[in-house]
């Protein structure tokens, strides 16, 4: 009849995102259900009032990208920032009693994506889709597979887990057996610099029915930290450090990173990891070489004029999208790819902090700076990651690594009738 109608708002869950780097990692007003730092603020206040006996051990693992950008933000060192970070976030509610870094759950995952790839390239010979081998810690790039291309792809993604689940399992599993407490009295936070890691957290495979519980029960972004200091009336700055907790309970004095730039070195690791198991090279060298843009490059290893390997990196949705189209024609020539759906890397994640009076470019910059100024180390020199390896899970390549720390992923199909809108 002409006149105007409210309409309601249209509603989505986790399971409905393509992921594509849209409203989900840019849009802040997206409601996402449970993954939010509104949600974890209600939890804690629940949390503090129950009964003894009813209360959950809260556990936040802050990522090494997050804290780059809160450091850059506030303008602090990194070891400041985390020390400071420390102590705001176990005086949320007064029931925040531990804070870990996931660079500690990275190691893993570099390694087991290492000895994966060796794996793969001695049967490529009788499995044509062992490789290449792609990298699978970006949960957005997961979540366009497995939705666009499906059952073609899926065979390519390495089965490896990103750093924030393997920090799920390893909080929910090793470090509550350590504080004699089933993994549904732990209650997990976890730190990320993109949206879609909270649709990581979501899946159905990160979910322990036994204990009816999540590996992460509760993603919040850098951004939304920085929400919570501003909802405390706090600053970063004027907070008093505190001493950095490690998963196996001796405090930590320094922090350290890995080679390889800020989206956590996979093609780095991978890649000298395989040209010293696979040709006996030691030490390779890492040579990137830009192709079309920065976010697609290339890196060879060759011995006598002969190729043995060749890895390349792929950031962003056009680059991803070349890469599968090529994939698809037959004309892939990468043994393996460092996939992520942010242009310039985790980094550059869509939750990350803006930064006042800065352009687009000089804030990635001094982010990256200040993410490289920690010493880098290599995972096998980890002695507690050893311990870990040794001691819970049962060796390296044991059958119960490869339950820990590995994962599936599924062909989804988009039926027209996923998203329901109400008009």
């Amino acid at each position: 009849d002409g006149e105007a109608q409210k309409l309601e708002k249209a509603k989505i869950t986790l399971n409905d995102c393509l992921a594509c780097s849209g409203c989900i990692t840019s849009a802040e007003s997206v409601l996402v259900s449970q993954q939010s730092h509104g949600e974890l603020c209600k939890v804690l206040a629940l949390n503090k009032a129950a009964a003894a006996h009813e209360q959950k051990l809260v556990v936040v693992s802050v990522s090494p990208q997050s804290r780059a950008s809160l450091a850059a933000r506030c303008k602090l060192g990194l070891l400041e920032t985390a020390q400071k970070l420390t102590t705001f976030l176990k005086g949320l509610g007064k029931c925040v009693h531990h804070v870990f870094d996931t660079t500690f759950s990275r190691n893993f995952s570099l390694l087991e994506s290492q000895q994966e790839f060796v794996r793969r390239f001695q049967r490529q010979a009788e499995d044509k889709k062992a490789l290449p081998m792609l990298a699978s810690a970006c949960p957005g790039w997961i979540c366009y597979a497995e939705k666009t291309h499906g059952s073609f792809i899926i065979p390519h993604i390495s089965t490896t887990k990103s750093p924030q689940q393997v920090m799920g399992s390893l909080v929910k599993g090793y470090f509550a057996e350590q504080q004699h407490l089933p993994p549904d009295r732990i209650y997990h936070v976890t730190v990320m610099p993109c949206y879609d890691k909270k649709l990581e957290a979501s899946r159905p495979d990160f979910f322990n029915q036994e204990y009816q519980t999540r590996d992460v029960d509760c993603v919040i972004t850098t951004g939304e930290v920085l929400k919570l200091l501003e909802q405390e009336g706090v600053s970063l700055s004027d907070v008093d450090p505190s001493p950095l907790d490690t998963m196996l309970g001796r405090a930590a004095e320094e922090l350290s990173s890995h080679r390889g730039g800020g989206s956590g070195g996979f093609l780095e690791h991978v890649f000298i990891h395989a040209a010293r198991q696979l040709f006996g090279i030691h030490g390779a060298s890492v040579h990137y070489r830009p192709l079309k843009n920065k976010d697609f490059q290339e890196v060879t290893l060759e011995r006598d004029g002969q190729v043995l390997l060749h890895f390349a990196l792929a950031y962003g949705f056009r680059n991803i999208q070349n890469l599968v189209q090529k994939l698809k024609r037959g004309k892939c020539p990468y043994h393996y790819v460092e996939v992520m759906a942010c242009p310039s890397g985790c980094l550059n994640g869509g939750g990350q902090i803006k930064l006042e009076g800065e352009s687009s470019k000089e804030e990635l910059q001094q982010v990256e700076r200040l993410y490289e100024s920690l010493r880098a180390e290599m995972p096998e020199e980890n002695q507690a990651v050893r311990e870990l390896y040794e001691h819970w899970l049962g060796g390296w390549g044991s059958e119960r690594a490869l339950q820990v720390l590995h994962t599936q992923y599924h062909a989804v199909e988009r039926a027209s009738s996923a998203l329901s809108i109400k008009w």
